[in-house]
């Protein structure tokens, strides 16, 4: 079995790269996109990087940029690896902050926050009370969470008494808002050979159950740390028995799955599902096949807010299909041309 947490090389895209300073990388980092805003309008779900709403300068909404009328809204965070200290980013917490800081300057409140794993670095409990007093200042109803591989080196002891709380198993479960019907997954806890995620029998004869009363017609929206797509199975990117789940979700007109783990924004649409992975707080890592393998990759100063990001949706009523687009936030007037 190998697991990807042990693997701690760092990855330099440029031969004089040295890293930078704590002060330089969280002077960047303070208007850096440090998530994704994801909206749900007009029957569109898409996905606003926060480096394109935040003015570097003030560290406030951009003038003259407006956000689509929504229903509500929600941020995913992934990847905030809080234990981490190598080079990449000495100051994990800092860019932790930072994009909580990009959360509570938005102009829409979203109404909660999906965390797609890898709270931690090494589930250690320090780690994960410095995660809680962080998200404590998040603006927002509630948090939801998924383990990731890093979250789960004790068997996932610590994980599941402080998130698992109301889940099943190995720490899975569904809500619903809006309208929206969420899934979180646990696909960390049984890697495969070569890293591969992998959800189970137990976890899958549950996802069955809970789809089967719901109607073709319901949007659903999958969050889990592994993708549930094979983006690089060399690296263990990717998920054993995703396709399993998948064949579940095929008869919804609109489905969503949402990622982290590879701590790089990625896009697929197959038929009627929509993939989508979340960069990471903390730090990059190499695109697939890049380097040797993955792990930590240090990069300049003035590049690092196109490499850590925080996604955020909206939502609006609607009769059609889902989709998640990249789009960057524009000038309100075109906003009414698009439209």
């Amino acid at each position: 079995m190998k697991n990807h947490f042990h693997n701690e090389n760092e990855h330099t895209p440029q031969a004089n790269n040295d890293g930078i300073d704590r002060r330089g990388f969280l002077e960047c980092m303070a208007w850096a996109g440090t998530g994704v805003l994801w909206m749900m309008s007009g029957g569109i779900l898409k996905s606003y990087g926060m480096s394109q709403m935040i003015d570097k300068t003030t560290g406030t909404l951009q003038k003259g940029l407006a956000m689509p009328k929504s229903d509500f809204s929600f941020v995913q965070i992934s990847d905030s690896h809080i234990g981490f200290t190598k080079p990449a980013n000495t100051d994990v917490v800092g860019t932790l902050n930072a994009a909580i800081s990009k959360i509570n300057t938005m102009p829409v409140t979203p109404s909660f926050v999906l965390h797609t794993g890898d709270l931690t670095h090494l589930a250690q409990a320090d780690e994960f009370d410095t995660l809680e007093q962080s998200l404590k200042s998040v603006k927002t109803e509630k948090v939801f969470y998924v383990p990731g591989e890093h979250d789960v080196t004790d068997n996932g002891k610590l994980y599941l008494e402080r998130y698992g709380k109301g889940t099943l198993g190995d720490g899975w479960y569904s809500f619903d808002s809006h309208g929206v019907h969420f899934i979180g997954l646990n696909n960390v806890t049984n890697h495969v050979d070569g890293g591969l995620g992998y959800i189970g029998a137990a976890q899958l004869k549950w996802l069955e159950a809970d789809l089967k009363p719901l109607s073709n017609s319901t949007p659903i929206v999958v969050f889990a740390h592994i993708p549930l797509w094979a983006i690089y199975p060399q690296w263990g990117w990717g998920t054993d028995d995703s396709g399993q789940a998948l064949t579940l979700l095929k008869r919804f007109g609109s489905v969503s799955v949402l990622n982290g783990h590879i701590h790089q924004t990625i896009q697929k649409v197959e038929g009627n599902i929509t993939f989508h992975t979340a960069n990471s707080t903390a730090f990059p890592q190499p695109a697939p096949g890049a380097a040797p393998s993955p792990g930590p990759m240090k990069v300049p100063a003035d590049k690092l807010r196109s490499f850590l990001g925080l996604t955020s949706v909206n939502y609006v009523e609607h009769n059609h299909t889902l989709a998640i687009t990249d789009t960057p936030l524009i000038l309100a007037e075109s906003m009414i041309e698009q439209k």
